[in-house]
C-alpha cells in the first residue's frame, strides 16, 4: 500500500469493478487496477461496509486479482 493511500478517494469514486461480499451482503468491494505498485501490477481493493443510511471503509489493500463476489459494477 506504500505510495498508494491518496488513491483510495480515487478507487471509491470511479471504480473499475465493483463487488458484493460472498461473506457479508453489505459489503462491497471498490477495485481499481495499477499495473507500477513496488510489488508490480495489483489490484487495489477498498472495502466499504454499508448500514442504515451510513458507509464506511473497513480496509484497503492490493491483491493479485478481485475476490469473488456478485459483480455490481459494471453491469453485464
Amino acid at each position: 500500500m506504500t505510495g498508494l493511500e491518496a488513491e483510495i478517494p480515487g478507487v471509491l469514486r470511479q471504480p473499475q469493478l465493483v463487488r458484493r461480499s460472498v461473506s457479508d451482503p453489505a459489503v462491497r468491494m471498490f477495485y481499481h487496477f495499477f499495473p507500477k505498485t513496488v510489488l508490480g501490477g495489483k489490484w487495489l481493493c477498498v472495502v466499504v461496509k454499508y448500514s442504515d443510511g451510513d458507509a464506511f471503509v473497513i480496509t484497503a489493500y492490493l491483491t493479485e486479482a478481485p475476490k469473488a463476489g456478485e459483480d455490481l459494477w459494471p453491469k453485464k
